[in-house]
């Protein structure tokens, strides 16, 4: 992709999402000075929670855009029941999550917001996720070798327990992993044509 001049900045320290946009051959930095308080009101609607958080990413961002950049941001989220799952504090809080996801369907909501000096655009993205039931060693062992406290709903899609115990995917495999890599490539298509 030709991003005639324009500078992508990538806000995030996720190496997840560092990996998939490297994945559309574009050329970004990384800087994820930020002011955003993640917080939001508790009556929210839960599917709404990842665009208010990206795009308060976007504008918590520690400087103004120049002319000529885009900024990238994102936010992810697994719901189940009504339930918001975020990033794990604790390993009990991990072991928990991972208890409640065994033998069930979940929904993972993410949301990228594209901004630069005079346009904003958000998008979201939904995708279903099956898991088969969990043994309580493989909970253990899960949480033991990959440390999943960084990750939405207390694991990663691409790691051990996708591959072993992932039954279904309704959706984008991307997003589950944080960031829908066709709606970032739509918007920056958009964003390149701006003058």
């Amino acid at each position: 992709m030709d991003l005639r001049g324009k500078k992508l900045i990538l806000a995030s320290g996720s190496p997840r999402r560092r990996e998939l946009l490297a994945g559309l051959d574009v050329p970004f930095e990384v800087d994820t000075r930020n002011s955003f308080d993640e917080s939001f009101a508790l009556d929210t609607p839960h599917e709404e929670v990842p665009a208010l958080m990206s795009t308060g990413k976007s504008h918590g961002f520690w400087r103004p855009l120049e002319p000529g950049e885009i900024l990238i941001t994102s936010d992810t989220m697994v719901l189940l029941d009504g339930l918001i799952m975020g990033k794990p504090h604790s390993r009990s809080e991990a072991v928990d999550m991972l208890r409640k996801l065994s033998g069930r369907t979940h929904e993972v909501i993410s949301a990228v917001t594209l901004r630069d000096a005079s346009h904003e655009e958000t998008v979201s993205d939904v995708t279903k996720v099956a898991f088969r039931a969990f043994t309580t060693e493989e909970i253990d062992y899960y949480i033991d070798k990959y440390a999943p406290f960084d990750k939405a709903g207390g694991y990663g899609i691409q790691e051990w327990i996708g591959y072993a115990a992932c039954t279904g995917i309704e959706g984008s495999f991307f997003n589950v992993m944080g960031f829908p890599v066709h709606q970032v490539y739509a918007l920056l298509k958009k964003f390149i044509d701006y003058e």
